[in-house]
Order: structure tokens, then C-alpha cells, then sequence
């Protein structure tokens, strides 16, 4: 039985179908950046779905967004829960390869496209990570059939280098392929425009023409 639509944001390319692309959103929550990603990579002839782990509930301050996002770690096996069952929609609504989707991170959601593809392989191609890693947590992707691809901060106050550097060995380790970016004079979040204090334009311009790149490679091999 098909899955039916999960609360959440869905993009479609012009002909109707295309390769699928997951997006997980940052600690803000469903907001008019993630939407314009979803747009955007629709506009690239990509299936794009964005589940909404907050359930309307939107950041506008730091604050705020720890609040959700406490909920978030609160609710931790519920909310992976629901990021398979987005999967498996968009699987199912995708033109998608045998190889499985695309999945987008940003921070927080960065945490979980790892885990998603560590967990379950079989619908993870491909892995773009924006400012957001494992921690200290140390994975083990070894049933991993992803490609890596990753944009972070050079200045970044939740993510240091030390954390990069650890999840490029981890994947590395289990053989897995591995890009990782590092944009200078940027922080955390220098990819979204609606956070005025971190936008980077010409990082952020850069970080999404590497992602098309590699999203189109991906969905073709």
C-alpha cells in the first residue's frame, strides 16, 4: 500500500517526476528557506520533499529554536520514525534509482541524513551535509552506500573542525566517498538567507552550484 503524504513540503519538477531529494531542515523548523531549496531543486528537475518535523511550529529566534529543538532530542526515535516514513513516500513518489534517494542536511537535519543513511542503506544514494555533523558520536557506516558531499564553516561555534574532521575519517574508514567543503570567513547557517547575521551570499552561491553538481552526477551513475 502506498504511503500517503507526511506533513511536509513537496516539489515537483515540471514533468512530474525526477530522481528524489529528502530535506532536512535546520533547528528553525519548515521555513521559507527550506521551501525555496525544495523549489529550487524542482525547478532542477528534481522530486524534492521536505518532512516537517515540528508540525508548523517555526523558529524566528535562537531562542525559539531550542526550545524545538529540545523537543526534537525529547522525541529523538519518534522523530527518525518519521524522517523513514518521508523516505519511503518520497521513494515511492520519486523517479528514484535503485541505489535510492538523495538526502540534504542542514545542522540539525545533517545529524539525521547520517543516520539515515547509516541505517538504512537500501534509500540513501547520495549524503549533502551543510554545517551540521555527528558530533562526537562515531558512526558506524559500514553497510553505508552513499557518496558524501559536505559544506561547512570555517568559523562555525557548533560544528569545529575537530567534528568535520572526525566524520571524514569515520566515512572514509568504511570506504565510503567523501567531499568535504570548508568556506572561509563564514558561521554557522551561512547558507540560508532569512538568517541575516550568517548569510554568505557568495559562499552560499557556490555550496549550491557544487550541490547541483554532485546531485545530478549522483542520479545518473
Amino acid at each position: 500500500m502506498p504511503h500517503a503524504q507526511p506533513d511536509g513540503f513537496l516539489a515537483l519538477p515540471d514533468t512530474g517526476t525526477g530522481p528524489g531529494v529528502l530535506v532536512l531542515h535546520a533547528w528553525w523548523g519548515l521555513n521559507e528557506t527550506i521551501k525555496g531549496v525544495c523549489n529550487r531543486l524542482a525547478a532542477a528537475g528534481f522530486v524534492a520533499f521536505a518532512p516537517d518535523l515540528y508540525h508548523g511550529q517555526v523558529a524566528q529566534t535562537i531562542a525559539e529554536a531550542e526550545v524545538l529543538g529540545g523537543t526534537v532530542d525529547a522525541n529523538y526515535l519518534q522523530v527518525k520514525a518519521e524522517i523513514a516514513e518521508a523516505a519511503h513516500f518520497l521513494h515511492e513518489r520519486a523517479d528514484s534509482s535503485e541505489r535510492g534517494l538523495a538526502v540534504i542536511g542542514f545542522s540539525l537535519g545533517a545529524f539525521f541524513a547520517l543516520a539515515l543513511a547509516a541505517e538504512a542503506p537500501e534509500f540513501v544514494r547520495s549524503v549533502v551535509l551543510f554545517y551540521g555533523t555527528e558530533g562526537t558520536m562515531g558512526s558506524n557506516f559500514s553497510a553505508s552506500q552513499a557518496d558524501y558531499l559536505g559544506h561547512f564553516a570555517a568559523n562555525d561555534e557548533y560544528e569545529p573542525p575537530s567534528n568535520v574532521a572526525l566524520l571524514a575519517e569515520s566515512l572514509r574508514r568504511a570506504g565510503r566517498p567523501v567531499t568535504f567543503h570548508t568556506y572561509p570567513e563564514t558561521g554557522h547557517w551561512f547558507f540560508e538567507p532569512d538568517v541575516a547575521q550568517a548569510y554568505n551570499p557568495a559562499a552560499a552561491h557556490l555550496a549550491w552550484e557544487r550541490t547541483l553538481a554532485f546531485l545530478v552526477r549522483s542520479s545518473t551513475q
